[in-house]
């Protein structure tokens, strides 16, 4: 069974929420409420999140001030932001808002088809990431088991089973940076596919190491 990504709905009016809901219920993943910034930062310390959709007129903690947080904390720095406001104050605000680590930042009323596009395109980046994680670790415990050296016939159909995943992934990101560039994308997805490509590169030279005849075992790819 294929894991839900997680996006989180930040806004301090309940109507907003639910419109998000309706808007998003289509790509078919978990969505989760915050009402304010201080819920999101509290959902943030437990769960793994694909991108957040962060309003910026909140009281108390407004949505500037909530991302700074975010950003700070190394657990949840590199989640994409979204910024969504009602008001257009003109090029500072955005600037503000692209300057407290927003990837993005739409002004309401939005289209709801592009919002659900944008907002895909990090799930799909997320899943591709929770991929990679798990071939890596499926590549750690054959190097624990004992690497290249004496394969038995089990660990060889281990090998056989990873490098398939791993091929699997590798054409879905292919597809997904060449459909990146022909819509001219945010330049921040284009960078998270490149950095996963590069990921994707590290692992797939780690697996090769490990076929037979090839020598020791290799270190792997970073998973930051």
């Amino acid at each position: 069974m294929v894991q839900k990504a997680k996006i989180l709905l930040v806004d301090d009016r309940p109507e907003n929420l639910l419109a998000l809901e309706a808007i998003l219920s289509a790509l078919d993943q978990t969505l989760v409420r915050a009402s304010s910034g201080e819920e999101a930062l509290k959902a943030l310390l437990t769960d793994d999140f694909a991108v957040i959709l962060l309003d910026v007129q909140m009281p108390g903690m407004d949505g500037f001030e909530t991302a700074a947080h975010i950003k700070r904390r190394e657990r949840t720095r590199d989640i994409p932001i979204i910024f969504l406001t009602a008001i257009n104050h003109g090029p500072h605000h955005t600037f503000r808002g692209y300057a407290a680590g927003a990837v993005d930042y739409i002004s309401k009323p939005f289209d709801p088809w592009v919002l659900r596009a944008k907002v895909s395109v990090f799930v799909e980046l997320y899943m591709k990431n929770c991929q990679l994680r798990e071939q890596a670790a499926l590549l750690r415990l054959q190097l624990e088991g004992g690497g290249a050296n004496g394969q038995t016939k089990e660990s060889a159909g281990l090998l056989a089973e990873l490098s398939a995943r791993l091929a699997a992934v590798e054409e879905q990101a292919e597809a997904l940076s060449k459909q990146l560039d022909d819509d001219s994308a945010d330049a921040a997805a284009v960078a998270t596919a490149a950095h996963l490509e590069r990921k994707l590169t590290g692992l797939r030279r780690a697996l090769d190491a490990l076929e037979p005849g090839t020598g020791g075992a290799p270190s792997l790819p970073s998973q930051g």
